[in-house]
């Protein structure tokens, strides 16, 4: 028999390139291999997200272009999975008829077993049942090279934010036990892995399930949040471990401890992603977000002052229903008093089954496209500045690739830092001192050890390098 050849597909955030790389984990240990691409696969996997406007549109347009090979190869089967796949469920087999399997993220270990039976005559199939009795969380296989992972500590979300999807395509929040998490990292930081990123919806409200006095009592009480202990014992019990990370945090739950482990842990670096969606309290209530904008202030203002330095990059929403030119207004206010060096930012467009849909749709996409510009240009001209008051600095850079014959990392505060090396020198997965020379738009570049700044030739990014926002 020969080998069967799988190809991933995968949109959205790290959470789907986390549940990307577990597919592609359970179909090798099936016995599949990587494909080349697309028209060398026996299984395509489209893993999707339905945060972004027409993402199930989006998502069966591209299901669409498999036409031709489905035609030329009926055996060829084709899954939709990830947070669209949750979501729409069944109406997606009638949609289209060239998928096979409809995938939600907690049913990835049962997908070899589901085109074997498909292979066998079986209908095609539906499984998107979440596993709130007994969660599931599977552990990453090492890949080789590999200087950064993810290790997932939770799912779901329990926030219900009025224009968020995640409840109903992620379910209710489901805690990994700290004992699996400190042993899969070891097992990556022992395979070569130097930065992990932990990853969860709300990935600061974690607490240990396997221990009962850790549980809070309410969600909707003071946060009942353990995470600054977690991250307190992987650095204790993972020495080799130089970066550790984490995305998305809830400002409900930047509690006093977690601000305390970012000032007394060097593993932490000195930068957070930490979503506030707007700066009116009147959209914060209508988004359900639970924190005015001046608690949001008072709390980063906070962890600003235990660890100086620290930077900051936030989500944004605008045209958000019933959004006026002061709610805006008081947006880019927040925006500069935060002092963001970074921005995930969008226009609010209705997700199926949310809460906002009923508030209508009042704000024109005109009016949308226009603030949406203007505070592209506050956050970018904020990072510019910041980005400037570096150069003459020095910075420990983790070292991820090399290009051109120039490396590339992250700075302890998350920036891309370029980094001329001495010649022979390859230093990826090392931490590096690097002496910023110049910057650029949206990243650094910066001199290695022993290396004369005045010998590095200017030589701005190729393609335009935006600075990625990922949770520190």
């Amino acid at each position: 028999m020969s080998v069967r050849r799988y190809h991933v597909q995968t949109f959205g955030c790290q959470m789907n390139v986390h549940d990307s790389e577990r597919i592609e984990d359970v179909l090798e240990g099936a016995g599949y291999e990587p494909a080349t691409d697309e028209r060398d696969a026996d299984v395509i996997v489209v893993n999707t997200c339905s945060v972004r406007e027409k993402a199930e549109h989006k998502m069966l347009s591209l299901v669409g272009r498999f036409r031709e090979l489905k035609e030329a190869r009926p055996e060829l089967r084709v899954v939709a999975a990830g947070c669209v796949a949750q979501q729409e469920g069944e109406k997606l087999l009638k949609k289209s008829d060239l998928l096979d399997v409809i995938l939600g993220p907690d049913n990835i270990p049962e997908l070899p077993g589901i085109l074997k039976n498909i292979d066998d005559g079986a209908p095609r199939t539906v499984r998107t049942v979440f596993d709130e009795i007994s969660p599931s969380f599977l552990m990453a296989t090492p890949r080789s090279n590999s200087v950064s992972a993810f290790v997932t500590v939770m799912k779901g979300c329990d926030e219900r934010c009025t224009y968020c999807v995640v409840p109903n395509t992620r379910g209710p929040e489901r805690y990994r036990p700290a004992d699996d998490i400190v042993e899969e990292i070891k097992q990556l930081v022992d395979s070569g892995v130097r930065e992990i990123t932990l990853l969860g919806q709300t990935v600061n409200s974690w607490y240990d399930p396997s221990a009962l006095d850790e549980k809070p009592t309410s969600k909707r009480a003071p946060s009942g949040s353990r995470f600054a202990l977690l991250l307190r014992r992987i650095a204790a019990e993972v020495p080799n471990l130089q970066r550790l990370r984490y995305t998305s945090p809830h400002p409900r739950h930047l509690t006093q401890p977690l601000i305390a482990a970012h000032a007394e842990l060097s593993i932490l670096p000195r930068h957070m992603h930490l979503p506030v969606q707007s700066g009116s309290d009147g959209v914060l209530r209508r988004m359900s977000r639970r924190y005015t904008a001046e608690e949001y202030l008072k709390r980063v203002n906070q962890l600003k002052s235990a660890v100086p330095g620290l930077t900051l990059s936030t989500d944004l929403i605008v045209g958000f229903p019933g959004e006026t030119e002061e709610d805006f207004l008081a947006t880019l206010e927040l925006v500069r008093n935060a002092g963001f060096v970074s921005a995930f930012a969008f226009k609010y467009s209705e997700r199926p089954d949310t809460p906002a849909i009923a508030m209508g749709d009042d704000v024109t996409n005109a009016e949308k496209s226009e603030r949406l510009q203007r505070l592209f240009e506050v956050v970018g001209e904020q990072q510019r500045t910041h980005l400037k008051s570096l150069v003459g600095t020095t910075t420990k850079v983790l070292v991820e690739s090399e290009s051109g014959g120039r490396f590339s990392g992250r700075s302890e505060r998350h920036e891309i830092v370029h980094v001329q090396m001495k010649e022979g020198e390859n230093p990826i997965g090392e931490m590096v001192e690097a002496t910023i020379i110049q910057a650029f738009d949206h990243s650094l570049l910066a001199a290695g050890p022993g290396v004369d700044p005045a010998t590095v030739p200017s030589r701005a990014p190729k393609a335009r390098t935006k600075l990625p926002v990922v949770g520190a």
